[in-house]
């Protein structure tokens, strides 16, 4: 065997459709786009959402409800996770990049630490938001709440 006599295996390869090369080639004429309609011009192209004219899916839809520009999303923490993290790490201070280590966060996220559980450890919180529970709870332990 000589890399001059390498096929390939029978049946894996077929040969293109010659479109549009006249009527000897069997696909003269219409060159196998049908006859009249949007798909059988030249520069045709399909919209994004198009359904042939019937009534788009986004526009039957109904629309409700308002969207704020400026929204901003919070990951929300519960008390009862920096709890989790302060006594199998021994922590006395939680900040952000300390939840981004330990996967609670990621580091795009913007942090809000909400009420839920218990805290029991005296450990300084820094975050972007805190909830009014969440605030009286830390301060009740003995710690403390800086805002980012």
């Amino acid at each position: 065997m000589k890399l001059h006599t390498l096929k390939p295996a029978d049946g894996s390869t077929k040969n293109r459709k010659r479109i549009g090369r006249g009527p000897g080639s069997g696909r003269g004429g219409t060159s196998t786009r049908g006859h009249k309609g949007a798909k059988s011009r030249s520069g045709y192209k399909r919209k994004l959402g198009f359904e042939g004219g019937q009534m788009p899916l986004q526009r039957r839809v109904p629309k409700f409800g308002f969207k704020s520009l400026n929204r901003v999303e919070f990951k929300p923490v519960n008390l009862d996770t920096l709890q989790q993290l302060a006594t199998d790490y021994k922590l006395e201070t939680i900040d952000f990049d300390t939840m981004v280590a330990h996967g609670i966060a990621s580091k795009n996220d913007k942090v809000k630490v909400l009420g839920g559980g218990e805290l029991s450890s005296k450990v300084s919180v820094t975050a972007h938001s805190f909830s009014a529970s969440a605030v009286e709870s830390i301060e009740k332990a003995g710690g403390s709440v800086n805002r980012i």
